[in-house]
């Protein structure tokens, strides 16, 4: 039986971004657009440092990195219900490229769950630098307004993780967690290290 006691800190900064998303709709309803940004840009954070300390202190594990990718889709997902919310004329205008982008990631956790039985952990190279775009685009959209330039950035790197994703899902028989692209999965491959 798993109890509380077995979960470590970078978990528990999983944790907060899972919890915090009531919170973050609440505000959402309530149309406090600087309280819900800032309590996003927080979530943002904790993102950042749970990798971080999991790495630093060597407590990666499956479990961590399903809570992390998790932790990350809800992050993504109230984070696009605040644009929807505080930018809706805008979302509106780019809901064509917003749908195109958003396709391929829909097929991506179709296959992986098809063949996983979960979402994928690989938190790839692409996938960090894919969020940390989006978390910016999102942060500095809501803080000051839309920069399309960036936004189209957001969109062309986030096809190409998630194109990357699926690579990797055909590439792997089996779940694996952290990897860090295609490139060192060919070579793990046909090396088999």
């Amino acid at each position: 039986m798993l109890t509380f006691r077995n979960y470590n800190i970078a978990d528990w900064f999983s944790f907060y971004r899972i919890a915090i998303v009531p919170i973050l709709l609440l505000i959402l309803w309530l149309e406090e657009r600087e309280v819900f940004t800032w309590m996003l840009c927080i979530s943002y954070i904790t993102d950042a440092i749970d990798g971080y300390l999991a790495r630093k202190l060597q407590i990666n594990s499956a479990r961590g990195a399903q809570l992390d990718s998790f932790g990350d889709q809800l992050t993504f997902l109230v984070s696009l219900i605040g644009l929807w919310v505080f930018e809706n004329q805008f979302i509106r205008d780019q809901l064509f490229l917003i749908l195109l982008a958003f396709t391929p990631y829909l097929i991506q956790m179709l296959l992986a769950f098809r063949k996983y039985g979960k979402a994928t952990a690989f938190h790839t190279y692409l996938a960090k630098i894919s969020a940390i775009i989006q978390a910016a685009f999102v942060l500095y959209t809501l803080f000051f307004g839309v920069i399309h330039g960036f936004f189209y950035l957001m969109i062309v790197v986030g096809i190409l993780e998630t194109a990357e994703e699926i690579t990797l899902i055909f590439l792997y028989k089996k779940w694996e967690k952290d990897v860090k692209g295609v490139y060192w999965a060919w070579r793990e491959i046909r090396t088999g290290k």
